[in-house]
């Protein structure tokens, strides 16, 4: 069959136009794969890169400190480049101060006094309850509140959506199963909280002194048991995402210092270390009411099983200090075990410990995490900054 030259210039053009067509779609494609794995390179590169967080607690416990010192010590955050912050609890005293200037019982200017220092740090400001918050406010000092309905009133203010405080802000998972009690009944622990930056999981639980709500004015048990089991709940099942997202490290962050062995009895409770059972004993000789045990043992099996670093933050003491306290059941140190308690409330030294720290996190690094104090220069007293 002959064609004539037309008919073939059409059948030739379109040939030609298919195999254009089909190379750009290849080449598309190709560009496609290339730029999702950059994007994807620079994904996992974003997860590798160095950054810090800053980490504070029991403060502020006095006029002086609420008007001077953490002012202060905020401004010096503001200053530094950090991805966000956490306060580890106690945002008051113990009780309250007769005769105080700012609002040191369990009142409503108390939270949003605190409402306002997190909302004046620039980088996102997370935050977990401390005894002092709540389980302490049915002191008659502090007003004689009941601590169900002051904790009710921290969930409502502080955790009442899914991101962080501050003036940026960070979304965060939340505990959102009603396993908690409140005032009326069953409630969401909505103040258990996890979040990632970079390769590495962030955790809050509240865990506060005091017994953890076993003793002090008004025990609550019931309230106790409830929480304990949500805190062990959240606690495994962050992990659990930790392992799934390979993250490299944890971070936990709660209130309360729960003892971890028989050195240090004037400062936490006093435990045997193979079993976490305590051993400090009341006035008339019973055993203090023990309310870490079951969560201590939980840490330690799932840190054990974790193998990579994990990082337990604390307040309570007010004493800052960097060890690996934690023993496993045959009295062996468990070495990706770190515990890092907060700086607090001095109040022999006024202005002394109304400082921070900063950790500086590397997913690269074997340890991941390294800790600074930061001794805000304002806040200096008994060497005062040049």
């Amino acid at each position: 069959m002959k064609f004539s030259y037309s008919v073939f210039e059409r059948v030739t053009t379109k040939r030609v136009l298919r195999n254009i067509c089909l190379w750009a779609i290849l080449v598309f494609l190709a560009t496609s794969a290339i730029s999702v794995a950059t994007a994807a390179e620079r994904k996992q590169e974003n997860k590798s890169e160095l950054y810090a967080i800053g980490l504070w607690g029991d403060l502020p416990y006095s006029d002086v400190q609420a008007l001077t010192g953490v002012p202060n010590l905020i401004a010096d955050m503001n200053s530094q480049n950090l991805v966000f912050t956490v306060h580890d609890g106690d945002l008051k005293a113990g009780s309250g101060t007769p005769g105080s200037v700012t609002p040191t019982t369990c009142s409503e200017d108390f939270y949003k006094q605190s409402l306002g220092f997190f909302n004046a740090l620039k980088a996102p400001a997370a935050f977990t309850p401390g005894d002092n918050d709540w389980t302490d406010c049915d002191r008659p000092a502090n007003g004689g509140f009941s601590s169900r309905e002051r904790l009710d009133r921290e969930r409502q203010l502080f955790f009442n959506t899914k991101f962080t405080l501050g003036q940026r802000k960070l979304a965060q998972k939340v505990q959102t199963a009603p396993l908690c009690l409140g005032v009326e009944g069953a409630v969401p622990c909505v103040e258990n909280r996890r979040w990632a930056v970079g390769n590495v999981t962030y955790v809050t639980l509240n865990v506060p002194g005091s017994c953890n709500n076993l003793c002090d004015t008004a025990p609550d048990s019931a309230e106790y048991n409830a929480r304990n089991q949500s805190n062990i709940v959240w606690l495994r099942e962050s992990f659990k995402a930790a392992k799934d997202s390979n993250s490299v490290a944890v971070m936990i962050i709660t209130q309360a210092n729960p003892g971890w062995d028989l050195t240090d009895g004037t400062r936490a409770p006093l435990r045997d270390p193979k079993t976490l059972v305590e051993t400090d004993k009341q006035a008339d000789g019973t055993l203090t009411p023990d309310g870490y045990k079951d969560f201590l043992i939980a840490l330690r099996d799932e840190t054990i099983a974790f193998r990579k670093p994990v990082a337990y933050v604390h307040g309570d003491s007010h004493y800052y200090r960097i060890d690996k306290p934690f023993l496993d059941s045959e009295g062996q140190r468990l070495e990706n075990f770190t515990r890092v308690e907060t700086f607090g409330d001095n109040v022999a030294n006024g202005l002394n410990d109304v400082q921070w720290i900063k950790v500086t996190v590397n997913p690269r690094e074997r340890e991941v995490f390294s800790y600074q104090p930061q001794i805000v220069p304002k806040n200096r007293v008994a060497v005062p900054a040049v």
